[in-house]
């Protein structure tokens, strides 16, 4: 299979998070520079489950003209591997396994990153999906369920099956958002393991994303949260690896993306177009974006009920020349211990 990862630099994929990098989202993030590969929000899988149709359209749709691999999250072995050949179907780059998310409705059902207490089901799914996807098939993951002393068992389970790459989350389950990570770990499956690995977690600007691969030694990053704050993430990481000199976008600038974001989400409902409704979809994107900001602009935002309470938020927080803040400031409720990647790079 020909490689996916650019020639001579980190390759950056976009995060999939549920509910939020939908096929819209993926639109407007092309159009300020995007992600070199991209990643569906989960298919959920059980015995009676199809493909969601709306998650279909981000591969079917795709409108970054980029690859796009399908994730699905679930335990039962036999609709896992049916899903991935009804995704197959599709014009998929590869099919990705859900082994990180944290959210207990998940974890509880033995999905995701609950999955990681039950190493033993881990290993016999990777099988069956390894047998089943004669094209590219990748794993996220995080560095274990309660301690990330777990994580060389989990690497253990990973080397005995060709996947084709590995994302790791440097958290636990059980870290979820709330601590630093951990880039020992990410090094540990970049030294173990014989495909790419790439780091995730904790990249909020351009220094935490360098410094988190010089510290992993990993092939890429994945962004999610830095880049929904901060569209322009990726070309200023690629204007880094160059050596270039990154675009520094003004508060006026990130208010124009709030609208073609607004706008485009918007447009995707069609006449099912509710006002209320979409100030709260908007919120999703928006408790990341305020981060960085005058608190004001958080607590406006999340009491909005209209799109006049939205609008007028956004506008009088962000129409002005000053620049975007680089980073979210340190004791954010969304943005954890990112200080922590820095300080490692400067000892």
């Amino acid at each position: 299979m020909r490689s996916l990862f650019p020639s001579g630099r980190p390759v950056l994929y976009l995060a999939p998070m549920q509910d939020v990098t939908d096929l819209p989202f993926m639109r407007v993030m092309h159009e300020y520079g995007g992600a070199d590969i991209y990643v569906t929000e989960y298919f959920r899988v059980h015995n009676d489950s199809r493909p969601n149709a709306w998650i279909l359209r981000s591969i079917d749709e795709n409108p970054t003209g980029r690859p796009v691999f399908a994730q699905m999250i679930g335990q039962d072995i036999p609709a896992l591997v049916k899903t991935a050949k009804a995704l197959l179907e599709h014009p998929v780059a590869g099919i990705d396994l859900n082994l990180g998310c944290p959210a207990p409705v998940v974890c509880n059902k033995e999905a995701g990153g609950g999955l990681l207490r039950n190493l033993p089901k881990v290993d016999r799914i990777l099988g069956a999906l390894r047998d089943a996807i004669p094209t590219r098939f990748t794993v996220k993951t995080r560095i274990g369920y309660h301690d990330h002393a777990e994580f060389p068992l989990l690497l253990e389970t990973f080397r005995k099956h060709a996947i084709d790459a590995l994302v790791i989350h440097g958290r636990t389950v059980q870290e979820r958002y709330s601590t630093p990570v951990h880039p020992d770990c990410v090094k540990m499956a970049v030294e173990a393991l014989p495909c790419p690995v790439i780091a995730n977690g904790n990249v909020v600007d351009t220094a935490t994303g360098i410094a988190y691969l010089e510290q992993s030694k990993a092939a890429g990053l994945m962004v999610g949260r830095g880049a929904i704050r901060n569209p322009w993430l990726f070309d200023q990481l690629r204007a880094a690896f160059e050596g270039r000199e990154g675009l520094v976008p003004r508060c006026r600038d990130l208010l124009g993306y709030v609208v073609r974001l607004y706008e485009e989400l918007a447009a995707s409902v069609g006449e099912r177009f509710d006002p209320v409704g979409h100030v709260q979809r908007m919120k999703k994107t928006m408790i990341f974006v305020t981060q960085g900001h005058d608190p004001d602009f958080e607590f406006r935002v999340r009491r909005a009920k209209t799109p006049e309470d939205f609008h007028s938020a956004c506008r009088d927080h962000l129409d002005r020349d000053d620049p975007v803040p680089a980073a979210p400031q340190e004791d954010s409720r969304v943005f954890c211990g990112f200080s922590e990647l820095l300080s490692a790079s400067q000892a």
